[in-house]
């Protein structure tokens, strides 16, 4: 077997400062397919072409642009990289690696920019106060304090957006988006992680049974927060793990924060969902701009769209239509009236039948505990750990193509049976 490329070539342990005109934002991770994984085979076809492995923590570029201040000032590196060792999702990339070449995929989505600078796995925008690990923005301490309106424009616009652009296109069909991350050896209160957690439902919908008002449009149903992905096979990557001798928890020791890429996609997946639907229906609508700034206002999830913005606040928060846009905002009401009698036709027919959907698709972020991955020597990252990488990634492997292989197989044959 050929060795994957953090074995063959020295980990990056430094920050990167590039110029803005060389700045890698996302990067596709080709990878070496396995002649021999650990789990006596490749994850069958179609399903192969239908599993999207992403990194969005593992960063480690920053534009050079970015480190001065909005006074002009030289940001000074070494106050900016505890706070990057201590952010970034040590060894995550390393078994994404492997977890792909077992599997037979053609590589992985990796974000290259720092999450010190940058955490795409949150809403847009700056953070504030001192919130929560669950409750911050984009753009978090220490850059939210100390760059300018331009700069943090310039983050979201250049970075945040086409990461953005990126992975919307290439989660189009998936069945499932895997997010491999890493985390922290103890709590807060020095009791130990688990070696693993399977992540599969949001915070809010854990607290309040509901999802929180303001944020995805209130067309969502809070009924499809319970879970991300299939229950099935959130048990089966547990059951496979835990025979391995890997602990597993579920949605233990935080839940997924709003703003995260795995609700964002659910959300994403369930409203391009319903527009086949709707347009099968009624294929009259497929060329009306009011419809279309309709479906645009439910499919903007990352709460870039400046146009869905002024829609959405016209229509739920009654404000006033820019000038010029008064008629189109009227008949985009109209037209998210129509959708939203289709969405609740039946008693909301059209949403059980997306929710027990055999082929719903999943999203599903995975923690390893970073000690297990990755060697530190008081408190300094050192290097991967091969052969506990290889363990893991070759569990996880083994359950994807169980499941894959025979667990859906099995529903399908339930289904069509009963």
């Amino acid at each position: 077997m050929i060795p994957p490329t953090w074995l063959r070539e020295a980990p990056r342990l430094d920050l990167l400062i590039v110029d803005d005109d060389d700045v890698p934002v996302i990067e596709f991770v080709p990878v070496e397919r396995s002649a021999d994984a650990p789990t006596g085979g490749l994850l069958p076809e179609p399903w192969r072409s239908r599993v999207l492995l992403n990194v969005i923590h593992d960063g480690d570029v920053i534009p050079r642009s970015l480190l001065t201040d909005r006074f002009g000032d030289p940001i000074d590196i070494e106050e900016i990289r505890p706070h990057y060792v201590r952010e970034r999702d040590w060894g995550a990339s390393a078994v994404a690696e492997q977890l792909a070449s077992n599997l037979g995929l053609d590589g992985f989505y990796r974000i290259r920019i720092a999450r010190v600078l940058m955490d795409f796995g949150r809403f847009p925008g700056e953070t504030r106060g001192a919130p929560g690990h669950l409750n911050r923005f984009a753009i978090n301490h220490p850059f939210c304090r100390k760059l300018g309106w331009t700069q943090k424009r310039a983050v979201l616009e250049q970075l945040y957006d086409t990461c953005s652009e990126t992975l919307e296109a290439a989660i189009d069909g998936q069945a499932l988006m895997l997010g491999l991350h890493t985390y922290d050896t103890h709590n807060a209160s020095g009791t130990e992680r688990p070696d693993v957690s399977v992540i599969t439902q949001p915070q809010s919908y854990q607290l309040d049974s509901a999802m929180p008002e303001g944020l995805y449009d209130e067309l969502y149903p809070d009924v499809l927060a319970e879970f991300t992905a299939d229950r099935i096979l959130r048990d089966r990557i547990a059951l496979t793990l835990e025979r391995a001798g890997v602990r597993v928890a579920h949605n233990y020791p935080y839940l997924l924060p709003e703003g995260s890429l795995e609700i964002r996609s659910q959300v994403f997946f369930f409203f391009a969902w319903l527009r086949e639907q709707f347009e099968a229906e009624y294929p009259e609508t497929k060329d009306l701009p009011a419809f279309d700034s309709a479906w645009q206002l439910l499919l903007d999830t990352n709460l870039r769209s400046v146009e869905s913005a002024a829609l959405r606040g016209y229509m739920h928060m009654f404000r006033h239509a820019p000038t010029g846009r008064k008629r189109l905002f009227r008949d985009a009401v109209e037209a998210y009236a129509a959708i939203a009698s289709f969405t609740q036709r039946d008693d909301s027919a059209v949403v059980r039948r997306y929710r027990m959907r055999r082929d719903r698709p999943s999203s599903m972020a995975l923690e390893v505990r970073k000690d297990l991955v990755w060697k530190f020597e008081d408190g300094a990252p050192v290097g991967p750990r091969p052969e506990s990488i290889g363990h893991i990634a070759g569990g996880l492997a083994q359950a994807l193509v169980t499941y894959f292989g025979e667990d859906k197989a099995h529903l399908a044959a339930a289904a069509a049976a009963g």
